[in-house]
């Protein structure tokens, strides 16, 4: 027994074979080709959209982070990985049974009279004497433990523990996500409502010169062709609001839906029109932050540390398994005697396990780990190089949407100054009423393009949020550093 113990210890000390993880060392650049300030704080990151100054948006976010479907999932799928923590460090405890059973048996007469230790009686017993007929009674345990001398329980565990760390970025991931996701409509919502209402004031524009027309007409001075082109732009005018109401609708119900209620429920909170937010200006800092801040990179980085544990659990498939065994137990074929001290029974024990032949499958798995590893070190690469391409391209969006919306601008004063002389002019007589029409088509065209730029700008300062990796809330507590 003392040799058993010892040999244990030796073994629990022994080495842990497969490649010891290192986090790899990925190029960026120092900093972005449009970085103009140090960029925002992770405070200021974790609940960015409270830089757009709306209580409502602010409300919508935090509902969505606190009943989003697919958070309760990723939350259930973390769940799932510590339990398969425990899965894993389960092979290097003992292993228990208790048992217990009774066997009634009777000898041929014409048998071989049974020894003691055969015809099944475990822990020995009587001899069996042909025609005799008697009742084993039996409690004890059955205990084993494979001794991870070569660290495949550990790997293993190594790998669970990885996989729980990417199981919960999974999860910030999803949040950096569905936060984007409900401003992003919030935000196209309020811009369709501005449009709806700069239609409807346009159609209500078009009203009073088709009275004006009309009145023109009867006096004379314009004909039925003026007032035909006039009454169709009122129709055309208001022929657009319904189809962006629906688009309106539509957003409402996906909301709804990212908060975890029925398409209908926010129906009254956000049918009135509420004017679209400001965004925010936002420095993006340097790049080398994103490979703390973005969740989706924080998640492939630890499948590649458990795909490289993985290495270890297939390479110790190359070595001897030791375990040691113990089988004590009470026998006896008198149940008023089993709890004897005479009825006491064990057996002790030591084994290996060394497959030398098994066809090329251990390397084989060997190399399927190997192979793994390197997709999951692939995998890490190009999640960094996407993190920086999404800030690029958000960066790039945002800054030709300034410089649009400045030159709309511009041109919806321009216009409207057109649209104005030429009202005159036509008053006046000097000019068709298509001339008025045309310039007021360009004015209406020039209106809509720059309240499309407006939420364009604004949605792309969200996206360029979580291109940041800005959306989890324990960004602010600094979590995972």
């Amino acid at each position: 027994m003392k040799r058993l113990v010892a040999l244990a210890i030796l073994l629990v000390t022994a080495c842990t074979v497969g490649p010891n993880y290192q986090r790899p060392a990925v190029a960026v650049p120092e900093t972005f080709s449009k970085a103009t300030a140090p960029g925002p704080t992770d405070t200021e990151l974790a609940s960015w959209w409270g830089a757009f100054g709306d209580p409502e948006l602010d409300a919508l976010v935090d509902r969505t982070l606190a009943q989003n479907l697919d958070l309760e999932a990723a939350a259930a799928r973390i769940r799932e990985a510590r339990a398969r923590e425990t899965v894993a460090g389960a092979a290097a405890l003992p292993q228990v049974d208790a048992q217990g059973s009774v066997t009634h048996q009777r000898i041929s007469e014409n048998a071989i009279p049974i020894p003691p230790g055969a015809g099944g009686q475990q822990g020995g017993g009587a001899f069996g004497l042909p025609g005799s007929e008697f009742t084993t009674w039996r409690a004890g345990f059955d205990a084993s433990w494979e001794i991870d001398l070569f660290g495949k329980t550990r790997r293993s565990v190594e790998a669970a523990k990885a996989r729980t760390e990417a199981a919960i970025w999974n999860r910030r991931d999803l949040q950096v996500t569905a936060a984007a996701e409900v401003a992003n409509a919030y935000l196209t919502l309020r811009t369709l409502q501005e449009r709806i209402a700069n239609a409807e004031a346009n159609v209500a524009s078009e009203q009073r010169s088709e009275q004006l027309v009309a009145a023109r007409a009867r006096g004379g001075l314009a004909t039925g062709q003026d007032l035909a082109q006039q009454s169709s732009a009122m129709s055309a005018a208001a022929a657009a609001i319904p189809a962006l109401q629906a688009q309106a609708e539509a957003q409402i119900h996906a909301i709804a839906v990212l908060t975890d209620q029925a398409p209908e429920t926010l129906d009254g909170e956000l049918t009135t029109a509420k004017a679209l937010p400001s965004p925010p200006a936002v420095p993006p800092g340097v790049p080398s932050e994103l490979l703390r801040r973005r969740p989706d990179i924080r998640a492939a980085e630890r499948q590649l540390a458990a795909s490289t544990a993985d290495i270890g659990v297939a390479v110790a498939d190359l070595y001897p398994r030791f375990s040691l065994t113990a089988a004590p137990a009470l026998v006896s074929t008198a149940l008023s005697s089993l709890l004897a001290w005479g009825s006491r029974s064990f057996s002790l024990g030591a084994a290996v396990d060394w497959p030398l032949f098994a066809g090329g499958r251990t390397r084989g798995e060997i190399a399927v780990a190997n192979a793994r590893q390197q997709q999951a070190l692939v995998a890490y690469r190009k999640s960094v190089l996407t993190a920086l391409q999404d800030v690029e391209d958000a960066l790039s969006r945002v800054d030709g949407d300034r410089g649009k919306l400045d030159n709309l601008k511009s041109a919806v004063s321009d216009a409207a100054r057109a649209e104005q002389i030429s009202d005159t002019r036509y008053r006046g007589g000097l000019v068709t009423y298509s001339d008025v029409l045309l310039a007021r088509g360009r004015r209406l065209s020039l209106e809509e393009q720059m309240i499309d730029a407006q939420g364009a700008l604004a949605r792309d300062t969200a996206s360029l949020f979580k291109a940041l990796g800005g959306g989890w809330p324990e960004l602010a507590r600094g979590a995972g550093q």
